[in-house]
Parts: structure tokens; C-alpha cells; sequence
């Protein structure tokens, strides 16, 4: 077999499906062709190989029909017990989904997969059931008869007589990990049936008499055949993708299938999904929105939703188009989408329609070019979809009836101005302007009247005799048809353009609501604010309250914003938006699960994660939302759910460099405070040792030396400490400022006092005004302050150069300045100097503390501080306090602390 090199994206979504599958449990379908070829006995045969591998199983949910032989095999294992729903009056028995998902076991036995569950059930369908054990991780295994694929239904109906009403879309098979085929020749199963293995003695002849016959089974039994090796052939095309096996055919095909309101169109879409899935191509359902004869009705719309919803069930992409010939629009959107084959239905109409109003099929045949047209009939007992909701037509408003009047009235009124100047032809022409303005205002039933009444007024007021409605002239009667006729259809045309203008504004509105939200969105970073926004426009764009739910710390979903576009969740409601989070699907109402809530839920996922559940409550209640609506959701919702993703990102990320910035000054911290701490207690021990050592041989001077050594290097050590845990209650926020009123003279002498032994080598400057005011500041802090200066000054000060510390008073401020003639701050370092760790040369020890603390302290007295060079040599760092209130006079005594 020749192989090339793998295509990477298919490799990619294969892992990827790996990774998310990982997590899930495996489907096993035990698949048949009829009732009694044995598949639940199959069913129960792999159980049992299972469980001597020391599997846990346990039956869900087994229906054994009474046959000794399924019920002998179902003996011994572990039995759910069912439960049980009240219905009408009566109880039925379910699996109880709940029970099993409790349990966890590693494999379920879920008998019966095309089950519609009771209502009051969590889910309309058991497959769905099935799905949530296998999102759970619970390994299941079923059985399925092929007549209960959607796809096959009319074929089996077909083929049978019978309509199965229980059926599964096509993609729950196509889920299934493994398929076990179990199947018996025609002439087993009707012996079977005869031995009563099947049905009882009753039921078994009336089933051999209708179902149970030798053709049907046949014909059923090739069906599964069919779909077995269509399952087979697609895991084969799916493996020669990926290893990069060279393709042996064509290009893929594209099927489009044209469908309507008409309930024939459900053979149209099963007979598209065979199509496709025979040849492996992409296909799409089209509805075109038209001009129309006949305005569709409620129930007409309800029933086309019902359709895009079956066809969507079965894996095709729906899209509604709109356009003034359906069959130039179809043919347009065929050829945009490179579609291959066109299915459309045979029409049921009489054929002088078509000579008359013109043939959609026809034009679409002559204009299809290359693509090949395929038209299909369904049956007349073909089942229709029961639509949710039946929506009463709303009457026509009084005012309109009003207005057609009122038009009729003024047409007559300037007819009879213009009659004595006026030709008859004139004034027919004032009454088909009367008409056509009545048209462009008002509904359908009014503009009829108006074009009735017109006519008459015409007839009464101007065509002789006058007054009467008597014709002498018979050319009149061609008159008033001809009239009548035009007005009619101009009025018509009208209406239609007037509909088409408001569906037009309609998805004009929803696309410009779409775009302002996305613009909003980009603007805002909180989750409250983005919530409010979403909420905020899906009520006005959808006539509806919303609410966004987002999870807590523990998972558990919350509502971030409430206000007047929200409604209030019960637990129930609550629930069922929990449910949508958890499986990632929308639930609620007019969907297939949990369908008697109030409101909608559609999971907000991004990237393969939920990230919230937005909740739409529409207006009138329960009236479930059109395919087009739903799209229109989906769309707001991914948004949102893009902007909450952005959001949490963003507030992630900034948690992530925080703490990167965090780990960076701890690892900063103790490697400069280790590299400090090590240099004092060196000299400490080092001096210590010797005193130890030494003894009485050491002369006193030599002693005196050694224990001032200790004393100096546990001063320096000290203050790194100190240093360390003022910045540490600095940066928490610890540090309490007590203000009070203190002279600027005192703080520099008693700064100058302790430090005094430092200042032998480095002269000490002080130049303070006599006039300086009083300054409200906390004493210790500010004496702290020019300590770290002056030990930063003695520092980086060459021998025998001195350091002046000077003040001035401003207006609101006092200025502080210590000067020393070092070798200054390299300039790259002047705009960093006050940071943390930040040191202007490495001379001695330190850990670049000390600035860092004398700008926390002076900016929580509200005042400045920066350094700066020389030119003539050495730094400056200057410091400002403010003055605050009038301070009492230097004579008098300071009154306390300040406020």
C-alpha cells in the first residue's frame, strides 16, 4: 500500500478527539435487523465475558420480553432497580439515570437504545440518557434495530407498511466506538418466532402475519448489512486520512436538499442524509424566504423550524436565504458552495400553475449547468413532526380597517374635484394611487377591502347612470376587471415588498445588535460588566429577559449581575442550566432535554471548555425560539462566551505575573540578604573566635578591638534585619504614620548624635535655617529616613570628603537635601534608584533596601523624594514634607499628635 507523509491538521484533530474522548466511556451497539435476532442475548453474552475479566457491570436497564434464555443469562448480575413515573394516571418504569450515574459502575447494560422515555424524564430520548452515562466515563453497551435510524425511516416504511414513530439521528450510531452485528436468516428468525422466543403465541402471529414476513426481513436484514459496511468503509476512509494512505477517488461531493414547510420534505432530508453518507460528502439544507402566492402561517413556519431541526439532528448545515426568485437564489448558493447534486421535491401542484405562474423546478433544471438535479416525491402518509407550540394568528388592528376606509374616501373626493376636467381613465388612476398608498400602510384583509370598495365607489359616483350601480355600457365590466385585477396586484406587490423590507430590517438589527455587543465587549475586562452587557442586549435584540451564569470557586454556577433584563432561577431552573455547563449542551426549553423549563440554556465554550450558561426567558412564556433565532443566540453567546474567556485570561495571566514577580523577589530577597547577612556574622564569629582563642595573651587594646568589631557588625547586621521587615510592614501596610508636630532641627540632631561615630572620617555639614517651621511628621519614621541617607552617604563617600545635610521652606513644603562628594549614581540607576535592590555601586554590604523604605515612608507622609548628580561630583537625595496646617509658634509647646 503506498503511503505519503501524514496530513498534521488530520493527526491534530485526531488527537484532539483522542484527548477529549479519553475521558468519556466507550458505546457498544449490539445492531440488528429485526426484533428476536438476539441482540439483547448478545447484549448480555459480552457482560458476562466482561465481568470474569473483573469488570463491574450492572443492568440499567434490560427488557427481556419473557424469554427463558435472556432471563436465565440476566440472572447473577447486579440489577438497577427502575424508576418510577406517574403519568395520566398511570406509572411507568424507567432507568433511573441518576441511580446509575451514583453507582459509576465500569460498564452499563442499557437495553432498547430508540426509547422515548416518559415525560418527566430528564432526557425525550434514551440515547440521550446513554450519552450522559458515557460523559460520566461509564462504558456502555445497547442494542438497535436498523428500522430506527432516522434515515431509514421512510425506506422502511416502505418496505414494511409501517411507520416507526421511535427513532435515533444517524450521529448517535456514528458515535458508537464498536458495532456488534448479530444477525439470523430470515427462515431462524421466523422459526423463532414460531417457537414463541420472540412473542408470545398471540402477538407472534399477528407480527408473522404484517411485520414478520419473509420479503420485510429480507429487505431489513440487507438494510443492516448496508449500514455495517458503510461503518466499516468510513473507519477505513478515516484511517487512510490520517496515515496518509493516497486517495483512489474523485473529490469529495456537496448535497444540497431544498426544503419548506411541506411535510413531504422530511423524505427530502432522510433521502440526503443515504446520499451523503453513501458518498461521504458534506450536505446541506437550504429554505429560501420568497415572495410567495400565499403568505405562510404560523403552522407553516412552525413545521419548516421542525424540519431545520430534523435535518440539523442529522448532521447537516442549515441556512435560511431570502431573495425574489427562489430558483436563481438556490442556484447562486449552490454554485458559492461548490455543491455538487441538488435534491429537490417533485411538485404536487396542478400543472396550469406552473404555465402560469411559472415552474421552480424547471427553471432550476435548465439553469443548473453542471450540478445534477434529483427530484424526489414522498409519500401521502408520511408522519409530520408535531410542532411545540401553536401560536394564535393575531387580528388584524381596527385602524387599519379605518384607514382603508379613509383612503377609499379621499380617492372618491379628489375623483369628484376632478370630474368635469377630467377624463374617466384619469380618475380610475387616483383610485389605483388610493389603493397602492393603502397597500404600503395597512395588512392584507384591509387593502382587499379597500380595492373592493374602490371599484364600487368608482361604478357608483362616476359611471353612468350615476348614483346606482346599473351598467349600461357592458365595456364597463372589462373596465372594473381590469381595475380590479391591476389593483389586486399591485396591492400584493406592495405587501410583499413591505415584508421583505421588514425582514430585512429584522437580520439588519440582529447583525448591528451583534456587532455593538462585540464592540462593547472589547472594552470591558470585569465579568460583571461583560454579564451586564450580554444580558442587556439579548433582551432588547430578542424581546426577552436573560441571565448570565458563570462558576464559582467550587464549580457551582452563579449569577454575577442581576437587574430588570434578568429573571430569577429556582432550583429547578438552576438545575437544568447546571446540566447544560456540565455536558456542554443547550437544555431547556425546545430542546430535547429537560424540556419543561421555562426558559433556554446554552452553554457558553470556548476552545472545548465551558466557561459559563447564558439562560434566555422568551416573551410571550413558552414559546420555544425558531432555528434562525437559535442561530442568532448561538451567535451572542459565543461572543460572550469569547469576551468572559478574555476576561479570565487576562485576570489569569495577571495572577501568573504576579506571581512570577513574586517568586522573582523572594529568590532576589533572600539571595541578597543571605549574600548580607553572611558578611556581619563572619566578622562576628571571626572576632568572637579570636576573643575564645586568644585569652589572656591578648593585650587590652587588641581586645578592645576585637569586641568593638562585634558590636559594629551586630549594628549592621541590625539594620539589614530592620531594613527587611520595614519594607515587609511597608508593603502590607502595616506601618501606622503618627503624625506630630516636630522641629526639623531636633530629628537631624539626634540623627547626628547616634550616627556620630561614623562621621570620623566623613566631616558632617549641617545647614538649617533659624526660620524653619514646625512639621507635622512621624519622628521615629523621619529620623529613620535621614539615617538611611547619611549611612548611604558615609557609604559611597571617599575618606575626608564631607556630607552636608541642608533644608529650605517652601509655601506648603518643607525640603530636606543630604549631599555627598562620592562618585555619584550611574545614570542608567538615577530613575531606579529607589526600587527594591537597586544599588547605585556595589561597596560594601546591603541589600538595597534602605531607598526603597525612605520613599514608602516619605510618600505615606504625602511628600517627594529623588536623587540626582553633581556636576562637580557626588549625589544629592532631597526629600519634601508638607507643612499641613499654621503650626504653633517654636516658643510654645507642641499640641499632640494631628489628625
Amino acid at each position: 500500500m503506498e503511503e505519503r507523509r501524514p496530513d498534521p491538521d488530520l493527526l491534530l484533530k485526531e488527537a484532539q478527539q483522542e484527548e477529549e474522548r479519553k475521558h468519556q466511556g466507550k458505546l457498544k451497539v449490539f445492531f440488528g435487523a429485526a426484533p428476536g435476532v438476539g441482540k439483547t442475548y448478545a447484549m448480555l453474552e459480552a457482560a458476562w465475558q466482561q465481568r470474569l475479566e473483573g469488570r463491574e457491570v450492572v443492568a440499567a436497564l434490560v427488557e427481556t420480553h419473557g424469554r427463558f434464555e435472556t432471563n436465565s443469562l440476566l440472572a447473577g448480575l447486579d440489577i438497577l432497580p427502575r424508576a418510577l413515573i406517574e403519568y395520566r394516571g398511570v406509572i411507568l418504569k424507567e432507568m433511573d439515570l441518576d441511580a446509575v450515574l451514583s453507582r459509576k459502575p465500569q460498564i452499563a447494560l442499557v437495553d432498547e437504545l430508540a426509547h422515548s422515555n416518559a415525560p418527566g424524564c430528564r432526557h425525550k430520548k434514551r440515547w440521550q440518557d446513554v450519552f450522559e452515562l458515557l460523559a460520566a466515563g461509564i462504558d456502555v453497551y445497547t442494542t438497535l434495530n436498523v428500522q430506527h435510524l432516522e434515515s431509514l425511516n421512510d425506506v422502511v416504511a416502505q418496505i414494511t407498511g409501517v411507520v416507526v414513530r421511535e427513532t435515533i439521528p444517524d450521529s448517535v450510531l456514528d458515535r458508537a466506538d464498536e458495532i456488534e452485528l448479530v444477525d439470523i436468516p430470515p427462515d431462524g428468525l421466523l422459526q423463532r418466532l414460531k417457537e414463541g422466543k420472540v412473542y408470545v403465541a398471540q402477538i407472534a402471529e399477528k407480527a408473522r402475519e404484517n411485520f414478520f414476513r419473509t420479503g420485510n426481513l429480507l429487505a431489513l436484514r440487507e438494510l443492516a448489512l448496508r449500514r455495517t459496511a458503510e461503518r466499516v468503509d468510513a473507519q477505513m476512509e478515516s484511517y487512510r486520512r490520517v496515515k496518509g494512505v493516497r486517495e483512489l477517488w474523485p473529490a469529495a461531493e456537496r448535497i444540497l436538499v431544498c426544503i419548506g414547510a411541506n411535510p413531504r420534505s422530511i423524505r427530502l432530508i432522510r433521502t440526503a442524509k443515504r446520499m451523503a453518507a453513501g458518498l461521504r460528502a458534506e450536505w446541506l439544507a437550504v429554505t429560501i424566504e420568497a415572495p410567495v402566492k400565499v403568505r405562510p402561517s404560523q403552522q407553516d413556519l412552525l413545521q419548516l423550524a421542525e424540519h431545520m431541526r430534523l435535518a440539523e439532528s442529522l448532521g447537516a448545515e442549515t441556512v435560511t436565504l431570502s431573495g425574489h426568485k427562489v430558483s436563481e437564489e438556490l442556484l447562486s448558493y449552490a454554485r458559492s458552495r461548490n455543491v455538487t447534486r441538488i435534491i429537490i421535491g417533485k411538485p404536487t401542484h396542478p400543472r396550469w400553475k406552473d404555465r402560469l405562474f411559472g415552474s421552480v423546478l424547471d427553471e432550476v433544471v435548465r439553469g443548473s449547468g453542471d450540478i445534477d438535479i434529483y427530484v424526489i416525491t414522498g409519500e401521502s402518509g408520511e408522519a409530520e413532526p408535531r410542532p411545540a407550540v401553536m401560536a394564535e394568528k393575531a387580528p388584524t388592528p381596527r385602524h387599519e380597517w379605518l384607514l382603508s376606509l379613509l383612503a377609499v374616501g379621499l380617492s372618491t373626493a379628489l375623483a369628484a374635484l376632478m370630474y368635469p376636467h377630467f377624463t374617466l381613465v384619469d380618475l380610475a388612476m387616483v383610485y389605483l394611487l388610493g389603493m397602492v398608498l393603502t397597500a404600503s400602510r395597512v395588512g392584507k384583509w384591509p387593502t382587499l377591502l379597500a380595492t373592493f370598495l374602490s371599484v364600487a365607489a368608482f361604478n357608483f359616483f362616476f359611471i353612468p347612470p350615476l348614483y346606482t350601480f346599473t351598467v349600461e355600457d357592458g365595456r364597463y365590466f372589462v373596465t372594473f376587471a381590469v381595475m380590479f385585477v391591476v389593483a389586486f396586484v399591485i396591492s400584493r406587490l406592495t405587501l410583499r415588498v413591505r415584508e421583505q423590507a421588514d425582514s430585512a430590517r429584522q437580520r439588519e438589527r440582529r447583525t448591528a445588535a451583534l456587532y455593538h455587543l462585540s464592540r462593547e465587549l472589547a472594552h470591558e475586562e470585569g465579568q460583571e460588566q461583560l454579564s451586564a452587557i450580554a444580558v442587556r442586549h439579548l433582551s432588547e435584540v430578542f424581546s426577552c429577559q436573560a441571565v448570565v451564569l458563570v462558576p464559582d470557586a467550587q464549580g457551582n454556577l452563579a449569577v454575577p449581575v442581576t437587574g430588570r433584563h434578568t429573571f430569577a432561577l429556582d432550583p429547578r431552573e438552576l438545575g437544568v442550566a447546571q446540566w447544560a455547563f456540565d455536558h456542554r449542551q443547550r437544555a431547556g426549553l425546545g430542546t430535547d432535554t429537560l424540556p419543561g423549563a421555562k426558559a433556554l440554556y446554552l452553554p457558553l465554550v470556548t476552545a472545548g471548555k465551558a466557561i459559563g450558561v447564558v439562560g434566555i426567558l422568551p416573551r410571550p412564556a413558552d414559546t420555544p425560539f425558531s432555528p434562525e433565532q437559535l442561530h442568532a443566540l448561538e451567535s451572542f453567546a459565543n461572543q460572550t462566551a469569547m469576551a468572559l474567556e478574555r476576561a479570565s485570561l487576562a485576570e489569569e495571566a495577571q495572577k501568573a505575573l504576579l506571581k512570577i514577580e513574586t517568586e522573582t523577589l523572594r529568590s532576589t530577597l533572600l539571595s541578597s540578604v543571605s549574600h548580607d547577612l553572611r558578611t556581619p556574622l563572619a566578622a562576628i564569629t571571626g572576632a568572637g573566635t579570636t576573643l575564645l582563642q586568644g585569652g589572656t595573651r591578648l593585650d587590652e587594646g587588641s581586645r578592645q578591638e576585637l569586641v568593638q568589631t562585634i558590636v559594629e557588625e551586630a549594628a549592621h547586621l541590625n539594620r539589614i534585619i530592620r531594613n527587611v521587615l520595614d519594607m515587609t510592614r511597608l508593603e502590607s501596610g502595616a506601618i501606622q504614620v503618627n503624625r506630630e508636630w516636630q522641629s526639623l532641627e531636633e530629628i537631624v540632631g539626634a540623627v547626628a548624635n547616634r550616627m556620630a561615630g561614623q562621621f570620623r572620617d566623613h566631616p558632617l555639614t549641617i545647614k538649617l535655617p533659624s526660620d524653619l517651621p514646625l512639621i507635622p511628621c512621624d519622628g521615629l519614621l523621619i529620623e529613620q529616613v535621614l539615617g538611611n541617607l547619611l549611612e548611604n552617604a558615609v557609604k559611597y563617600t571617599p575618606d575626608g570628603m564631607a556630607i552636608t545635610v541642608s533644608a529650605a521652606a517652601g509655601e506648603q513644603e518643607v525640603a530636606v537635601t543630604v549631599a555627598d562628594r562620592g562618585d555619584g549614581i550611574p545614570p542608567e540607576k538615577i530613575e531606579r534608584i529607589f526600587e527594591k535592590f537597586v544599588r547605585g555601586r556595589h561597596v560594601g554590604g546591603g541589600a538595597g533596601l534602605g531607598l526603597a523604605i525612605c520613599r514608602g515612608i516619605i510618600a505615606a507622609h504625602g511628600g517627594r523624594i529623588w536623587a540626582k548628580n553633581q556636576p562637580e561630583g557626588g549625589s544629592v537625595f532631597t526629600f519634601t514634607l508638607p507643612t499641613g496646617p499654621t503650626p504653633p509658634s517654636l516658643e510654645q509647646e507642641p499640641e499632640g499628635a494631628i489628625a
